[in-house]
């Protein structure tokens, strides 16, 4: 008898890559082979993208050079530009991000190539534009005009003046910009392999990263750390952590940032993610998100032996540094688009559709009736 298919593709190859690796047993993470912890808080998100599109760390002309592409392909298309507030009263954030995205290709100088130079091109753009767009976004819904850039500040530092309408301040900007970069890429995601399936038809870039997009709406993928957050603020309290624990687990529910399906040990990031969490929870005098956190991590683990992934200290992270809940998902966006972006460059780079198999489980040896003669629950 033939092996029975893996369920939902686990364990299966799907692609070879160079863009990203993880090794479960161990807990760790690589960009084109350097470790996340020697990544994280060292590089800035615009050498990250250089890494992950370009294939390595750029030197300071190289990081320049990409700075000045990121800063001039912030510039959203009038046919986007008009499409802001009709979208944003309508759609949710990942739905209007989907919506702006497929705009913006009709009028990218480069939508009819899918050369290897115009891919770089676009997903120099894409990746700029993704945060201009929650911002805008975000900015349209509320009726009030989202601030303009400020060319001192990076992807990070900008995002947040035009998400809260304040200046942040350098640490504030360091942290989410250290946010993005552990967040840029992570293998064979579903996301990702949605990108690339479409990227492998020879679709263009922007289909394959509305694709993207698609699936990370979900809340099985990047819409976990809006639920955790949600948790948290139904909980209200660090007394009221034991109780909700407690009734969640014995009803079989799942504990929204909890377990992974490749990480046997604690998830690199969240090793990250919960020390900026402390941080910030300290330098805002406000511990209470920080405390609930810490809280349900020992319980979780000590009922059920599951660790924190990458979305439950996010969760804590972003609400301290004034991102609203609802956007959590949105701000995923922003720095998986760096690695969807160069995903989908590597799969037209060495194409072959992606076509799997699959295991049929349905009736077989159905004869056709006349439909006078049909019953409900016909037999075969």
């Amino acid at each position: 008898m033939a092996p029975r298919p893996s369920k939902g593709l686990a364990d299966v190859v799907a692609a070879s890559t160079a863009v990203s690796d993880i090794d479960g047993q161990a807990g760790r993470l690589f960009y084109r082979g350097y470790d996340i912890h020697d990544l994280a808080g060292k590089i800035n998100f615009a050498e990250c993208v250089h890494l992950l599109q370009r294939g390595t760390l750029p030197t300071r002309g190289e990081l320049a050079g990409l700075t000045g592409e990121l800063a001039a392909g912030r510039e959203l298309t009038p046919l986007v530009r008009r499409n802001i507030e009709p979208v944003a009263r309508v759609q949710s954030p990942m739905e209007a991000l989907r919506s702006y995205v497929s705009l913006a290709s009709g009028e990218d100088p480069d939508k009819d190539s899918g050369s290897p130079e115009a891919n770089l091109r676009k997903a120099a753009r894409l990746t700029a534009q993704q945060p201009v767009l929650v911002a805008r976004y975000h900015a349209a819904r509320r009726g009030v005009t989202a601030p303009d850039p400020d060319p001192e500040l990076g992807i990070a530092g900008n995002f947040l003046l035009q998400i809260t309408g304040e200046r942040p301040s350098p640490r504030q900007a360091d942290i989410l910009d250290e946010c993005l970069v552990l967040h840029a890429d992570h293998t064979m995601n579903a996301s990702t392999f949605a990108a690339r399936v479409c990227a492998a038809t020879l679709s263009d870039m922007h289909s394959a990263v509305c694709a993207a997009i698609g699936a990370l709406k979900g809340t099985l993928h990047g819409g976990a750390n809006e639920q955790v957050m949600r948790t948290f603020q139904a909980i209200g309290t660090v007394a009221d952590v034991d109780r909700t624990v407690h009734e969640k687990l014995a009803a079989g529910e799942k504990i929204m940032g909890f377990g992974h399906r490749v990480y046997k040990s604690e998830d690199p990031r969240a090793t990250h993610l919960r020390r900026m969490s402390a941080e910030l929870a300290e330098t805002t005098g406000d511990d209470l998100w920080y405390r609930m956190s810490r809280r349900m991590e020992d319980l979780v683990f000590a009922e059920k032996g599951l660790r924190p992934n990458v979305d439950f200290y996010a969760a804590s992270v972003y609400r301290y540094l004034g991102i609203p809940v609802d956007l959590f998902t949105a701000v995923f966006s922003v720095s998986r688009m760096a690695g969807w972006t160069a995903h989908v460059i590597e799969q037209h780079a060495d194409n072959r559709l992606i076509r799997p198999d699959s295991e049929y489980i349905g009736d077989h040896d159905m004869k056709w009736v006349p439909i006078s003669e049909r019953t409900q629950g016909t037999e075969r």
